[in-house]
Parts: C-alpha cells; sequence; structure tokens
C-alpha cells in the first residue's frame, strides 16, 4: 500500500513457512533486514550471509551461545557483514556522550548503567499484540535478562568494548515474577484462550546483572518489562573526571558536586553533537522511528556499506551483546554465581 500510494510499482510478496528463503534464494539481494521473532533471528541472518546477502538483524541477534558462534563463524567464512540492529546506539543522548567520552570530557570511564524499563504487560498478554503470542511465550522458563541490548550497546560502545576492552564475567539475580502468573490467572477466568498460560514459570519483575570487564570496569544492566513504572533505559556513565545519565529526565551531566546549569548543558551538546547528527538529525526527527534513531542507524549501515566503512556495530559486538541473554540465565540458576563471558 505504501508503494502504490506513491504510484511505484507493488512489491513481489513472499509468504509462509519457507518465503524467507524462498526471497533469499531469487532475489538478487545486497542486504536482508531481519524483523521477526526473536528465534528466527540467527537462522535468518546465517541464511543470508550463506547465500551471498549482508545481513542486519533485530534484537538481540541470538539467545544462545551456540547461536552467537554460528553468526561469528557464518560471517567470517562468508566474509558478509552481520549487524544486529541496536538502535539505541543512536539516539541523541547516546551520541552525544560516545562523542564526549572518546574526547576524554569523562576522564577514564570507570562504570557504567543501562536498561531497559518498559511496561509491556499489557501488551504481552494483547491477543493482537504479537503473532501467536510469541513474545508472551518468550518470557516462559527463560528467567534472566531477556533483553540486554538496549542499555548495554551504547555504554558498551562507551566503554570501548571488542576494542581495547573486553567483558569478563558477570553475576545475575532475579526478583519472583509478582505479576505474569497472577495476570495470566485474571484473564483465564474469563478468557479461556489464557488457560494455557496459567500456572507457567515466568521470569522475574526485575533482573539485575552485573559484568565486571578485562580492564577493571564495571556495567550494570536491569530488564523489567512488567512493574508500573515509568520508562527508563538508564544510560549513566561514570568517570573519573565527570558523570552523565539520561534517565530518570532531565539529560543531565556533572564535572564535580553538582549539576551543570542548563545552559552549560547546551553549549556542551551544541559542541560535542557528533558530525551524523548534524549531518542527518533534523531531518531524521521528521521520518521519525524511535525519535529518530532508527532512521539513522539505517542511514549509517547504508552510508558503510556503500563506501566500504566498517559498520559501527559488527559481528563481534552481535554476539557479544547478544550472550548476556544465555548467561544471565545460566547465573540466575546457579544462585546468582559468576559466569564468564
Amino acid at each position: 500500500k505504501i508503494l502504490s500510494d506513491k504510484g511505484l510499482p507493488k512489491a513481489v510478496e513472499y509468504s509462509g513457512e519457507n518465503g524467507w528463503k524462498d526471497m533469499i534464494d531469487k532475489e538478487d539481494l545486497d542486504l536482508v533486514y531481519i524483523c521477526s521473532p526473536w528465534d528466527l533471528h540467527t537462522p535468518m541472518a546465517v541464511y543470508a550471509m550463506e547465500h551471498g546477502k549482508h545481513a542486519a538483524t533485530e534484537v538481540p541477534a541470538a539467545l544462545t551461545i551456540e547461536d552467537c558462534w554460528k553468526l561469528v563463524e557464518t560471517s567470517e567464512k562468508t566474509r558478509k557483514h552481520c549487524m544486529m540492529l541496536e538502535n539505541c546506539c543512536y539516539d541523541f543522548f547516546e551520541m552525544l556522550t560516545l562523542n564526549m567520552a572518546r574526547n576524554g570530557m569523562f576522564g577514564e570511564l570507570v562504570h557504567a548503567e543501562g536498561a531497559y524499563i518498559h511496561n509491556l504487560l499489557d501488551l504481552n498478554f494483547n491477543k493482537k499484540g504479537y503473532e501467536s503470542m510469541w513474545r508472551l511465550k518468550e518470557n516462559i522458563d527463560y528467567n534472566g535478562n531477556l533483553y540486554p541490548t538496549h542499555g548495554l550497546g551504547p555504554i558498551a560502545q562507551c566503554l570501548n568494548i571488542n576494542r581495547g576492552d573486553k567483558m569478563d564475567y558477570l553475576v545475575s539475580m532475579s526478583t519472583n515474577d509478582f505479576q505474569m502468573g497472577p495476570e495470566a490467572v485474571k484473564r483465564a477466568a474469563t478468557d479461556p484462550f489464557y488457560s494455557e498460560f496459567v500456572g507457567k514459570k515466568y521470569r522475574g519483575n526485575m533482573n539485575t546483572t552485573t559484568i565486571r570487564t578485562t580492564n577493571g570496569k564495571t556495567m550494570m544492566l536491569q530488564h523489567d518489562v512488567t512493574s508500573p513504572r515509568p520508562y527508563s533505559r538508564i544510560h549513566l556513565l561514570s568517570g573519573t573526571k565527570g558523570f552523565a545519565s539520561k534517565w530518570p529526565d532531565p539529560e543531565r551531566f556533572a564535572f564535580g558536586e553538582e549539576w551543570m546549569k542548563e545552559e552549560e548543558v547546551a553549549k556542551l551538546s551544541e559542541k560535542y553533537t557528533p558530525p551524523i547528527i548534524k549531518h542527518v538529525g533534523e531531518i531524521a526527527k521528521k521520518i521519525g522511528g524511535h525519535g529518530g534513531m532508527d532512521f539513522i542507524m539505517d542511514w549509517r549501515l547504508i552510508d558503510c556499506l556503500r563506501n566500504g566503512l566498517p559498520l559501527d556495530q559488527d559481528v563481534y559486538d552481535a554476539a557479544s551483546w547478544s550472550c548476556i541473554v544465555p548467561l544471565s540465565m545460566k547465573s540466575v540458576k546457579k544462585r546468582s554465581s559468576s559466569v564468564d563471558i
């Protein structure tokens, strides 16, 4: 409909269980852009690369350690890019703080925090929310940080993870589930559709995962998509010279024990806003997509591919950021014992 409304030819349609394979087999594609349920991210990306296409996949790129290795090994073997589409790395404040970190404004970064705190309880239980209730099912029997990369990606870049430092080990702890189980019972009382979701072992409301890097830095990640609270990805950076945080609002900086004044923040932002934001930031805001960061991410991906540049997020980032999913589950299951990354 979007194409026809603009007077463009109708797109070729592929459907069915293996429609995506048919498309990859038949079409002369440069890039396969994957926005499917989580369990299909790795097989679709691997298949695309094995058939001569670059792959860009929604988050997380993989759900198991085995699949993380599949992505890395296939990308290396085929010489094809595999990017995880972590759009939060391209949000305006995250890009600003990354540029500031690279210019030494925070001194030596010591600690960083990120999160995905977003009340999705109603959406996860909504019959029209996700096809075949796939996202609700992902919350059953998997207790850990199921969605770490929105918070992790931006702070990992600021800490030069995989580019001078690496994540060494983690410790992960989850609360009990206090809402998803009761929600299933409440809905099943008036709608038998929800009966299959009663009595299941849901992941805890809040998961907190701490990570230590090889260079002695620490990160803290949180995941809570059930509790009734304001949205937050935290995005906190703490260094030997300065501090930044995005949530709770407003976005703030400190280079001592006092917060910078609003006019001082404006001057700092003007000085350290990266070139990509100055180049496409305004059009990104107009087109939208999570406030414009989706547009910036796609623009940058295409720019890199067209000009033969290394991607901002490569397959090693996709694997190392995604592996927090299974490793956090492993730690929780082992009474929050440390787990090597």
